[in-house]
């Protein structure tokens, strides 16, 4: 039997963890979001689908950061790299603007109550997308400050470093398909 990975183990559990937290949200978002439970109507702001679009593009980009630090393709890795990072800071300020969309609307008790689901669902996802982008960065910097091939490959073909590769390329997967199924379901909702 072969030996479980525990770092990926306890990610796994977190994962787990907030996949709960969500579901139990969009549970009782779904039991409130009746008119006569005091929701309103919202349409989701139409920067939520072109930031939808920049996670998914970012999912792509960090996968082909993966396969490029595994083909030992260092300039392409730290590319790649590069762009999921700027894509995950575009994801959040895309947000934000949304955010103040929702809130300059002049709205009635129903719709500041829909509008507040809508903002804090968000924010635990952009909370889960800062943690990833602090890892992101520590693995970032770490390509930058190995520029020459040689230590590059070095760094690449050490076991605590691969993993450390595929665990944050694991949970930003994790972080966008939460996202999609999240920006779904509301707009199927609202």
């Amino acid at each position: 039997m072969q030996r479980k990975e525990p770092f990926k183990f306890m990610l796994q559990l977190a994962m787990f963890g907030s996949g709960l937290l969500f579901l139990g949200l969009l549970v009782f978002y779904t039991i409130l979001s009746r008119p006569e439970a005091g929701f309103g109507n919202l349409i989701l702001p139409e920067i939520f689908w072109a930031s939808t679009l920049l996670m998914l593009i970012s999912s792509l980009t960090l996968y082909l950061a993966e396969w490029s630090f595994d083909k030992h393709n260092f300039k392409s890795y730290r590319f790649y790299m590069g762009s999921t990072l700027a894509l995950g800071i575009c994801f959040i300020v895309m947000q934000l603007f949304g955010w103040k969309e929702l809130f300059e609307l002049n709205a009635n008790s129903a719709i500041r109550t829909s509008r507040g689901f809508i903002v804090m669902i968000s924010g635990l996802h952009i909370l889960h997308i800062v943690v990833g982008l602090i890892f992101l960065v520590k693995i970032f910097i770490e390509s930058l400050k190995r520029l020459s091939y040689v230590e590059s490959f070095v760094y690449s073909v050490n076991p605590p470093n691969q993993l450390k590769v595929n665990l944050i390329v694991f949970y930003w997967h994790f972080v966008d398909i939460l996202w999609v199924i999240l920006f779904l379901y509301l707009w199927w909702q609202n």
